[in-house]
């Protein structure tokens, strides 16, 4: 069985979730084609040009499956090769254009929005990694069409599409049998990109009212950082430069050992589908704290999660930071793991496979 993936905007999580999956099923014959993660709005709309233009050969082939994030503008795609039309066509959404958070400095991606959608009405299959990615999608692409000239029926189509998408998540690598602790309940970690999307705003200036209020705590700045970084970090730093013991990106072994290390995993963010890096602290024995929206709610019990305000975060972590053993319990984390996820994942990209197609991967 030959499966085509296609990730048109490979970013971290995205890279993440396609190697782990091949590594994860080996059953099948796999080919990869994937774009860097810049130039958004070129990427996103041209990705089927760059790869006629460059895959040529790799793209006439015949494949059983094409598996696409939905970054991947499939149908025009199929359009420009029309025999991957023939294949099972699987659109796996990361994320969704709709809900995402727009600055004011930002022309709206009506674009983007499009190519979510007609990936969508491409897919044989939608597969989602949240309820809330797939529930703001479809809400999203609901408000979106009554924009247009004409008052189109699009409720009970999109309706049915919903009710057929699956959720499948990105699962994340075993733990391995190590016991999972919390040896420094006073250290909260930042893992996430430096975007405003996430929120960075928030999590420092609670941390400013902390520090003035001689609240005990030490803190890890990590995760991806862009050319054009919010002005709030460059102050935060400054600023909390006593409680620091770590900031900015670190290589991977040194970034998992400072995982470990920590005590709190926090996010304040406006923006996020799944939260890998949230998800991968607390495997590692940190305490989330994460705001009552988004995607949060399905994942994290109320004990993990606050109301999403500067005051409650600045209360809650103020109350775990004076008396540690308040803290919850360490998250169990098994059911993110792939060993839970493996079985679901060949089901979904072997299902209808012919004898034929599986004794061409064993030759």
């Amino acid at each position: 069985m030959r499966i085509l993936l296609l990730s048109a905007y490979e970013a971290v999580s995205h890279r993440y979730w396609a190697n782990t999956l091949m590594a994860e099923v080996t059953e099948v014959e796999w080919t990869l084609l994937s774009l860097p993660a810049r130039h958004f709005s070129w990427r996103i709309r041209g990705n089927p040009l760059s790869w006629w233009l460059k895959e040529q050969a790799t793209l006439s082939q015949r494949y059983d499956v094409v598996l696409a994030t939905s970054m991947v503008d499939i149908a025009t795609l199929v359009g420009l090769f029309p025999h991957l039309g023939q294949a099972r066509k699987v659109v796996y959404f990361h994320e969704n254009q709709f809900a995402y958070p727009e600055s004011s400095e930002q022309i709206p991606q009506v674009e983007a929005k499009m190519v979510n959608l007609y990936a969508a009405l491409a897919a044989d299959e939608l597969v989602f990694n949240t309820a809330y990615n797939r529930d703001s999608f479809f809400d999203g692409a609901r408000r979106f069409l009554k924009k247009m000239p004409e008052n189109l029926p699009a409720a009970q189509p999109l309706e049915r599409l919903r009710r057929a998408a699956r959720i499948v998540p990105v699962p994340i690598a075993a733990a391995g049998g190590r016991a999972v602790v919390n040896p420094n309940p006073q250290r909260l970690i930042w893992n996430h990109r430096w975007e405003y999307d996430k929120n960075p705003e928030d999590f420092f200036k609670v941390l400013f009212k902390l520090s003035e209020q001689q609240v005990p705590f030490e803190l890890a700045v990590l995760g991806q950082q862009f050319r054009e970084v919010p002005g709030i970090f460059a102050e935060a730093q400054e600023r909390l430069a006593a409680h620091i013991v770590c900031w900015g990106a670190q290589p991977e072994a040194e970034y998992r050992a400072l995982l470990e290390g920590c005590g709190i995993v926090v996010s304040t963010t406006w923006h996020e589908f799944q939260g890998l890096a949230i998800m991968e602290a607390t495997q590692r024995g940190a305490t989330p704290l994460v705001p009552d929206r988004l995607c949060f709610p399905e994942l994290y019990p109320n004990e993990y999660r606050y109301d999403g305000t500067q005051e409650g975060l600045f209360h809650r972590l103020k109350a775990w930071l004076l008396d540690p053993t308040c803290q919850p319990a360490p998250l169990d984390t098994c059911s993110w793991e792939w060993p839970q996820w493996r079985a679901v994942y060949r089901q979904l990209l072997m299902q209808g496979a012919s004898s034929d197609s599986m004794r061409r991967v064993g030759q």
